[in-house]
């Protein structure tokens, strides 16, 4: 993540049975990655994840947000966004551990992806972004990044939205194509 030789590939990060993704890939590496929840539980859905997810503006939505750290260092935040139909009443709803990770969760309830489609962009950060990141430079800016992952009938049913220093300065991806 903060390495430029560094490439990560989404798809730990969505598939069941992977367990803790992120304190495996930074362990792979002999770095230490952890997650701290800052929240879990019902929110009023932003707009853009709204319209991503089929919903109204007004419509309650799950979210999990989560802190990643790697060696101690802020590196991102995390936001998981689920409908009520996907994740409420569920340990994704609470700010715990999930037992197995998220995407073995939501395939044990019939949601297994079938496609993802991720958008990167740069902005300037957010005050509240630059305090949880500890940025120190008010003029830095973010990359962020959504990935809306879809079910075999082509619904989507999570919008995630990953906000990093721009001080990790690139982003590789390596994907396998069937």
């Amino acid at each position: 993540m903060t390495d430029a030789q560094w490439t990560g590939a989404s798809a730990p990060y969505i598939r069941p049975n992977q367990g803790d993704a992120w304190g495996k890939e930074a362990a792979s590496r002999g770095r230490a990655g952890v997650q701290q929840i800052l929240f879990a539980g019902e929110v009023a859905a932003p707009v853009e994840v709204a319209a991503t997810l089929g919903l109204r503006s007004d419509q309650t939505v799950i979210l999990r947000r989560r802190l990643i750290l790697l060696d101690k260092i802020p590196v991102e935040i995390a936001d998981s966004y689920w409908p009520l139909h996907v994740a409420g009443g569920t340990a994704l709803a609470s700010p715990g551990k999930v037992k197995g990770g998220a995407p073995s969760l939501l395939a044990d309830l019939g949601f297994r992806p079938a496609s993802v489609t991720e958008n990167v962009h740069t902005r300037p950060a957010e005050p509240a972004e630059r305090e949880t990141l500890a940025m120190p430079d008010a003029s830095e800016w973010v990359l962020t990044l959504r990935r809306t992952i879809t079910d075999e009938s082509d619904r989507p049913y999570e919008v995630f939205v990953s906000v990093a220093p721009g001080r990790i300065g690139q982003l590789n991806y390596s994907m396998k194509v069937s």
